[in-house]
């Protein structure tokens, strides 16, 4: 009996150390999140809802804040490169470079993708080294060639400003400025920038036959059909909404020279064999915004990126083998191409540019969806 007692204390005693351990912070998370202003985010047409992480929640004031960072050079060592300097929306969100300058005008090897619609990426990176936009917002931080600095250091400076000080305890109430504040409020802000409703969209989805011309549905048809071009094996339409890229990835040849693969891609990341020159698939929204394309910026306009589809890549042992020579397409039938592939560029998203100057003291606060 008294074994039993014993037992039933040790229990008890047990549930309260996890009440301590667990609930406690928890429920110190959850009053985190519920600071500020909740907003959604309503979709275009053409593009499913947004999926936002439990452990960020958006609200008006952490998008705001993320806006502010996002254009605020402060993030880089010697306050020369923003985010905006590599994804500025003058570019559709990519920079209109091979490949981009960061401090001290260094450059780097792989070409900017843009932000766009980077919220329905399931990876971030060209090679997928990132498992969220939280997480991506660490990597060029501390990328010695884009910003060269630390993330203890970007602490530290915002730390010493006083309007930060103020607008992070009015995005996630009152402690000092972390890290991962910073890069919760920059993915916050980058999951507003969605853009769908394209001509496109409103011929496709929404049953609007004007919304696009003979050549666009004739280039649809290329795009999709196995026997012509077969593009949708990995940049996919559904049937309610269309995010253009299958999240997964693929060596299509680009960036090898003499059957060597000079860029190892995914595989660096993953260490499986197959993934050697293998890159994310990009979405083709608003491609004809973001040239020059591919991971190294190589191919500088739409017509040249449906030929080097049109002449099947460049072969190595781990070409993919969607990828074949395409060269029985006609001449029109490439000119309908293109046309489709320009018939994605959607609408820009609102209050997504460089905000107002920073007051001083504090940044106000809008209260609807930036």
């Amino acid at each position: 009996m008294k074994s039993g007692k014993i037992v039933v204390v040790i229990v008890i005693l047990t549930f309260v150390v996890l009440l301590l351990v667990v609930v406690r912070p928890t429920e110190q998370v959850d009053a985190e999140q519920q600071i500020g202003t909740p907003v959604t985010i309503k979709a275009p047409l053409g593009l499913p809802p947004v999926s936002i992480p439990s452990d960020n929640p958006l609200t008006v004031e952490k998008i705001a804040l993320g806006r502010r960072l996002y254009y605020d050079s402060a993030l880089s060592a010697d306050k020369t490169v923003s985010c905006a300097t590599c994804h500025h929306p003058d570019h559709g969100f990519s920079d209109g470079k091979p490949v981009s300058n960061g401090v001290q005008q260094k450059t780097g090897t792989r070409n900017s993708p843009t932000v766009f619609n980077s919220a329905y990426f399931e990876v971030q990176f060209w090679d997928g080294r990132a498992p969220t936009l939280e997480k991506q917002a660490e990597g060029p931080v501390q990328n010695p060639v884009e910003m060269a600095h630390t993330l203890k250091g970007v602490e530290d400076r915002l730390n010493a400003d006083t309007s930060y000080r103020i607008d992070f305890a009015k995005a996630f109430g009152p402690g000092p400025i972390t890290y991962e504040r910073v890069e919760k409020a920059i993915s916050c802000f980058e999951r507003t920038i969605v853009s769908a409703n394209s001509p496109f969209d409103r011929w496709k989805y929404g049953y609007d036959e004007r919304a696009v011309s003979q050549a666009v549905k004739r280039g649809f048809v290329v795009f999709t059909s196995p026997q012509k071009g077969n593009c949708s094996a990995c940049h996919l339409i559904g049937e309610n909404y269309a995010l253009f890229t299958d999240n997964k990835f693929h060596n299509i040849g680009v960036g090898v020279d003499m059957d060597q693969i000079t860029d190892q891609g995914r595989f660096a990341v993953s260490r499986n064999e197959a993934d050697r020159g293998a890159f994310r698939t990009p979405s083709l929204r608003n491609i004809s915004l973001t040239a020059p394309y591919m991971h190294d910026g190589s191919v500088q306009n739409l017509k040249d990126a449906v030929d080097y589809y049109i002449g099947g890549g460049n072969s190595n042992p781990h070409l993919d083998p969607q990828i074949h020579v395409l060269d029985f397409l006609s001449g029109q039938e490439r000119a309908d191409l293109r046309a489709f592939l320009e018939s994605l560029t959607g609408e820009m998203p609102p209050d997504v540019g460089p905000p107002a100057p920073a007051n001083p003291v504090s940044v106000p606060i809008k209260s609807g969806l930036p």
